[in-house]
């Protein structure tokens, strides 16, 4: 563990601010204790042994009582932030907890940035960088198996992997690197073909894991859903009757959804960012031809398709061709052709159409098989084992690319017999890559991108 460097003390409200039975304020960093003890009425907090808890009264500048509260003490280093740390736990009223805090403020403590908690955490060496992420991936998460992803590698899962592959790659550098410092005595050290194998060992290790970014990031993002079709073919009853609410304005008049209308909704563990769109029409109305325009780019940027065909009304040539032409289109992209209104499906002239499905929204008939079937769909062709470490952020892909392409390029220059030199820059710069996933190799601006998403207090 790094050495602990205790900052000026910071401080907020750690809990969501609203009308609750308790709210927590955090106080971190050097003399945080010493500003807390000067605000609390009770025992003295300067005094008391680490990872205790005491009850007492916080005052404003004046003298008056603001609160009743607990005070729990975290000695350095053994603490969130590795700092001296104080935890106050008010009466969750957002007034009273305002109150509280503002008293903090008071003795000269300074207001927390987003994510500054955390960011302290990962400076003193008490998470690694991806670590720090997960924090924020697991109060982020809208679905149980994001909530799992988290707390995998909050676990320090895809540390212990990185780790584990510079510390292969460093073994490959130091032979390479060795050879060259005695290059006039024509001293060979590594042996071509045992550091030929661990590189494609550790290219295909990074491989593999690269393969789950895929799965790991719908898992973490939501798989964007998108329902298009012509006007009144159900899209918008559709969406109210998986989410169970009226999110979504529906009426008999055609052109009623004018622009894209978005809702999450968590089936199995998974989290469905559902889009229902404008009708797919020819229209000389302004604000309904932009609308479908917008329609167009959600389906380009979609996981999942669900085409919508209203049975209650012939399909003609036209429509024919327009299902036909973004199946096409869909390409790779998942693509569900559904038959909407079955209750009121009419005897048709024409069975050529293949539906993957008819249901009955407004009636709920097949929409348990519909909600399994999309699933199922979604996920198709991805290895879905969550017991199993995902990489989810994008950040992490780019470098482990990055990295596969110099370990890649060191093999190539292995294979060509190019000098130890050219081996050594890649090999180097493979490690500078995957450094930057845990954090021992960074800058200010990846720091800043990163703990700029969390929320204050964390």
């Amino acid at each position: 563990m790094s050495e602990i460097n205790q900052k000026p003390p910071i401080a907020a409200i750690a809990t969501p601010v609203g009308e609750g039975g308790i709210a927590v304020i955090r106080i971190s960093g050097n003399g945080a204790i010493q500003k807390a003890a000067n605000c609390f009425k009770g025992a003295d907090l300067t005094a008391v042994k680490s990872h205790t808890v005491h009850f007492g009264r916080i005052t404003g500048k004046d003298g008056r009582v603001v609160d009743e509260v607990l005070a729990t003490v975290f000695l350095s280093p053994k603490s969130y932030t590795g700092e001296d740390t104080v935890e106050i736990s008010c009466h969750g009223g957002v007034l009273v907890t305002q109150a509280v805090l503002e008293a903090i403020l008071d003795r000269g403590v300074r207001p927390a940035e987003p994510g500054e908690f955390t960011q302290r955490a990962f400076l003193n060496g008490k998470l690694d960088l991806d670590q720090a992420e997960a924090v924020a991936d697991l109060i982020h998460a809208k679905s149980i198996k994001a909530v799992d992803a988290a707390n995998q590698q909050l676990e320090g899962r895809l540390g212990e992997h990185i780790k584990l592959f510079r510390q292969q790659i460093i073994e490959a550098t130091a032979m390479v690197e060795l050879e060259l410092d005695f290059i006039e005595e024509d001293v060979e050290f590594a042996n071509k073909e045992q550091l030929r194998k661990l590189l494609v060992e550790v290219n295909g290790e990074i491989s593999n894991l690269l393969d789950t970014y895929e799965t790991g990031r719908l898992v973490k993002d939501g798989v964007k859903t998108v329902f298009i079709g012509r006007p009144n073919a159900g899209k918008s009853t559709l969406l109210n009757t998986l989410i169970g609410t009226d999110r979504a304005i529906v009426t008999d008049i055609a052109g009623t959804t004018r622009d894209t209308i978005d809702a999450d909704w968590s089936y199995d563990g998974i989290l469905f960012k559902l889009i229902d769109t404008a009708g797919l029409r020819d229209t000389e109305d302004l604000i309904e031809a932009e609308g479908v325009k917008r329609s167009q780019k959600a389906f380009e940027q979609a996981d999942l398709v669900v085409y919508l065909k209203d049975l209650s009304k012939p399909i003609d040539s036209t429509e024919r061709s327009e299902i036909a032409g973004f199946q096409k289109r869909a390409d790779t992209t998942p693509f569900l052709l559904i038959g909407t209104k079955i209750d009121l499906q009419k005897k048709s002239e024409d069975e050529r159409l293949h539906f993957d499905l008819k249901i009955s929204a407004l009636e709920g008939e097949n929409i348990s098989t519909l909600k399994k079937l999309m699933k199922q769909r979604a996920l198709e062709n991805k290895d879905y084992d969550t017991s199993s470490l995902l990489v989810t952020s994008t950040r992490h892909r780019d470098a482990l690319q990055k990295a596969r392409e110099n370990v890649t390029r060191a093999i190539s220059a292995l294979d060509q017999g190019l000098t130890g030199d050219f081996l050594s820059i890649d090999l180097r710069t493979a490690l500078k890559e995957l450094g930057t996933i845990t954090g021992e190799i960074t800058n200010e601006d990846i720091l800043s991108s990163i703990f700029s998403r969390f929320c204050i207090g964390k």
